[in-house]
């Protein structure tokens, strides 16, 4: 394996990249890891540089890098929002750095997976043959506050402690009026909003829509991916994309978000390194 960096432009920024690549022979498909926010190429305990390091190990050339405004790029910060034309000048990069590569997949952690869907949404890319996404992100106010009554509040209301304290005058009352806040905002997941789809709509409709391959990780220990599920369980959309034969969900018992245990960093690892030596070849 070695490494490289690459120096690619995007609407006229300069942007950086690291490319991870076997010394040897290259498998057909390339790997694009993009970078959720506000971080940059390496990722949070360098899970991003480990990860495009066993891909290349495994014979998958990988390249990670930061969009516009992050890391070691140049131009305005950004959100996951507005960051397509980034994902493309990376898959352009990729390709022109390793030509015998005819496929790409992209991977996402929480709003980079976002990211990733949102990018197919704006520009479907025949070259991106499968998506990896782990721990989604999927946040409004009103799957926040599902989420907390479901994985918080309940588990609360359960607790001799708790009562205690709100029949002492203790912090219990105050609770309770956040729960009636959250209750009140949870009752709004899945109303139709007027004007424009939502960033959530649109990922689910690619989601569905996306013909190739997807790998979706769900860490169990992670309010984001509680809150993804949720949202999941509720959306035709995604009902319909994690049924199809294409689709591969993988749990990783006990996982934080950022998987900063070493153990499940490695389970992921696998997980992803068998999806991609499984996937099928063009037609």
């Amino acid at each position: 394996m070695k490494e490289s960096v690459l120096h690619f432009a995007c609407e006229g920024e300069p942007l950086v990249g690291i490319l991870a690549a076997p010394a040897d022979a290259v498998a057909e498909v390339g790997v694009v890891i993009i970078v959720g926010g506000p971080q940059y190429r390496a990722g949070s305990h360098r899970q991003f540089t480990l990860l495009a390091r066993q891909l290349a190990d495994e014979g998958c050339a990988a390249l990670r890098f930061d969009y516009r405004g992050m890391g070691d790029s140049a131009g305005e910060a950004r959100d996951f929002l507005a960051v397509e034309a980034d994902i493309a000048a990376a898959i352009d990069a990729l390709l022109a750095a390793r030509p015998a590569l005819k496929r790409v997949v992209l991977f996402g952690l929480c709003d980079a997976a976002s990211a990733a869907l949102l990018y197919l949404d704006a520009r479907p890319d025949p070259r991106v043959a499968g998506l990896v996404l782990l721990n989604p992100w999927v946040r409004s106010a009103a799957t926040l506050a599902q989420t907390h009554v479901k994985h918080y509040y309940w588990q609360r209301l359960r607790q001799p402690e708790f009562w205690r304290k709100l029949l002492g005058g203790g912090v219990g009352l105050g609770a309770l009026r956040a729960l009636a806040g959250n209750l009140r905002l949870a009752r709004q997941v899945g109303r139709p909003q007027a004007g424009t789809r939502s960033f959530q709509q649109r990922m689910a409709a690619t989601a569905q829509s996306f013909a190739g391959p997807l790998l979706l990780l769900i860490s169990e220990d992670d309010l984001t991916a509680c809150e993804f599920i949720d949202h999941a369980r509720t959306s035709a959309p995604w009902q319909a994309a994690l049924a199809r034969p294409a689709a591969r969900r993988v749990d990783l018992p006990g996982a934080d978000h950022t998987l900063s245990a070493r153990r499940h960093l490695d389970q992921a690892h696998s997980a992803i390194v068998q999806w991609l030596q499984q996937l099928p070849a063009p037609r």
